[in-house]
């Protein structure tokens, strides 16, 4: 059984190769990092953590892929999905994928931020919503500083 307070991290990995393959985080609370190579690195997160992770690759002929996925890092013991480059996973709040939908996704956190709040902090619900809305090809609702009221209401009572 792991200690109190020495919970396993959740990491990911991040690589930078210009232009070719680009991971790189969007929002989440570093824990830790390592650095392996000039090109590559591991960061680490805490349990509950909320991580926006985004993968794109291209070749000489433009963006081959493009994805999003934000996720909670996981305690022990609970379930998770896999995703390439997280070890060991977490639970997937959204998960898109092309380019003009990933682009939507990163309006949204950015319309999270112009209400002044940290989009880890937010309700993970939200997340959700805004995956469900883009994958049916619909408009989703902005992140209120209201909503975000009534969320910390909700988180209070439990």
């Amino acid at each position: 059984m792991t200690p109190p307070g020495r919970e396993p991290r959740t990491e990911i990995e991040l690589i930078w190769i210009e232009k070719r393959l680009e991971h790189w985080i969007r929002f989440g609370r570093i824990a830790s990092e390592r650095i392996l190579t000039r090109k590559t690195r591991v960061v680490a997160f805490r349990p509950d953590a909320v991580i926006a992770f985004v993968r794109w690759s291209a070749n000489d002929y433009g963006t081959v892929h493009s994805r999003i996925d934000i996720l909670r890092a996981v305690r022990s013991r609970e379930p998770y999905t896999t995703v390439p480059f997280v070890r060991p996973g977490g639970e997937l709040l959204l998960s898109i994928q092309g380019w003009p939908r990933v682009r939507s996704v990163i309006e949204a956190i950015d319309q999270v931020e112009s209400v002044g709040l940290d989009p880890c902090d937010i309700a993970p619900d939200h997340w959700r919503h805004v995956h469900n809305r883009l994958s049916a090809g619909e408009a989703f609702r902005a992140y209120t500083a209201e909503r975000h009221q009534a969320w910390l209401k909700r988180k209070a009572l439990g």
